[in-house]
């Protein structure tokens, strides 16, 4: 399984570093955007992620971790492509992501995971020429970088049917912001650039509960927690002409971020390994991520609100004879308030996803995701921009056991 661990890992490094060019403007604002929805099976079906899954990792709920049979290491990445239009101007965008890479472990009764996530992205560069106009000014902003978590969770099993979980996150980046101003005239603008060091500790728990209904159906639910949290931003400015080497440094504010307290809970009907159908609703607190550099009057933070309905189809996951029979079918659909209000609009999210888990070879349980997402995010009311979007994703997910004892000496 190390092979195919350094294998996998090689293949999506190769892809994701395809593409590094364009983004969101919303980017912008707070810590950037939230890229981390889920592993690539449950972004499939729009978030629902609420079957003790005994083969595939669910990060968003540390309950799951105890419900592991095989070790399972899994790894993803994402090709997004944007049209961003105004009611005036339209562009395009692209952009390839690292979603996650993680590792879990079951352990009897206890299950435990670890691993690395991008949890947001700051990337954008934006224009305003208006230097043709009397005493017009030509401004250039471009941001960088984003949040990520490494975490470490344990999950136990209470009874068959009843699992409990919770994970620690240790939360690290840096954002970096650079403007340049030019006046109507003058031959050489203002170059101003920030960085923010961001650093602080989380932590999430869940459980998860399912019971048959039936000789065939069952009953799965799922909650999990995350409580509110400070994220410590070390902020530093320079300040200079622009094209030269030695910029004049400014003291910079540093700033405490308050992360809000998240719950998500979940519920869906369905046959064990035959299909799902499920649904989710997330609710957050409101947030204090502006830091003094991406702070405005026309810009607010909201309650955070998800709600999703999805599920999967197997035709017949022990079938000899059709391959396709054994492919795990999945789609979803979801709409997202995402927190963020920019000129009295609220800043909203809708969009459907599709996906299929590809069996690899014969006699494991690895497998091959693929993902595919359409949505529309933001709007062109109130001089704002609207995101029409499309991304492919890939994961890997290896299943092995490990530290089993031989019989033959």
């Amino acid at each position: 399984m190390i092979k195919k661990i350094i294998v996998s890992a090689c293949l999506l490094i190769s892809f994701v570093s395809f593409a590094q060019q364009g983004a969101s403007p919303y980017s912008f604002f707070g810590i950037g955007d939230v890229r981390f929805k889920g592993t690539l099976e449950n972004r499939s079906m729009a978030g629902v992620s609420v079957e003790q899954d005994s083969i595939h990792l669910n990060i968003e709920n540390p309950a799951s971790y105890a419900s592991l049979r095989q070790t399972t290491f899994t790894v993803g990445g994402t090709f997004g492509s944007a049209k961003l239009k105004t009611t005036d101007e339209s562009a395009k965008s692209q952009r390839s992501t690292f979603d996650y890479l993680a590792l879990g472990i079951p352990m009897g009764k206890f299950g435990a995971a670890f691993g690395l996530v991008p949890v947001t992205s700051v990337d954008y560069r934006i224009l305003n020429d208006q230097t043709n106009v009397t005493d017009g000014t030509s401004s250039q902003l471009q941001g960088k970088g984003g949040v990520n978590k490494v975490f470490l969770g344990l999950g136990y099993k209470i009874t068959p049917k009843w699992n409990i979980g919770v994970d620690a996150q240790y939360n690290f980046g840096k954002i970096t912001t650079t403007s340049i101003e030019l006046a109507t005239g003058v031959q050489n603008g203002t170059r101003e650039t920030n960085a923010a060091e961001l650093s602080g500790v989380s932590f999430n728990v869940g459980t998860m509960y399912q019971t048959k209904i039936d000789k065939k159906l069952s009953l799965f639910t799922s909650l999990a927690y995350t409580f509110a949290s400070t994220l410590n931003s070390n902020n530093t400015r320079a300040i200079a002409v622009d094209g030269d080497p030695d910029p004049y440094e400014v003291p910079g504010q540093d700033n405490k971020l308050k992360l809000p307290n998240k719950i998500t809970i979940g519920a869906g009907i369905g046959q064990a390994r035959k299909w799902l159908v499920g649904t989710t609703v997330a609710f957050q607190g409101n947030g204090e991520l502006a830091n003094y550099y991406n702070a405005g009057n026309n810009v607010r933070y909201e309650k955070y609100q998800k709600y999703a309905v999805g599920g999967y189809f197997i035709p017949n996951y022990a079938s000899f004879t059709s391959y396709l029979k054994r492919i795990t079918y999945r789609a979803g659909l979801k709409y997202e308030k995402l927190g963020l209000i920019v000129n009295n609009e609220s800043i909203n999210d809708v969009g459907m996803s599709l996906g299929a888990g590809i069996p690899i070879g014969g006699g494991t349980f690895s497998n091959v995701n693929v993902g595919l997402e359409f949505g529309k995010r933001g709007t062109t009311s109130a001089a704002l921009v609207q995101e029409n979007y499309f991304n492919f994703s890939l994961s890997f997910s290896f299943n092995d056991r490990w530290f089993v004892k031989s019989k033959f000496n």
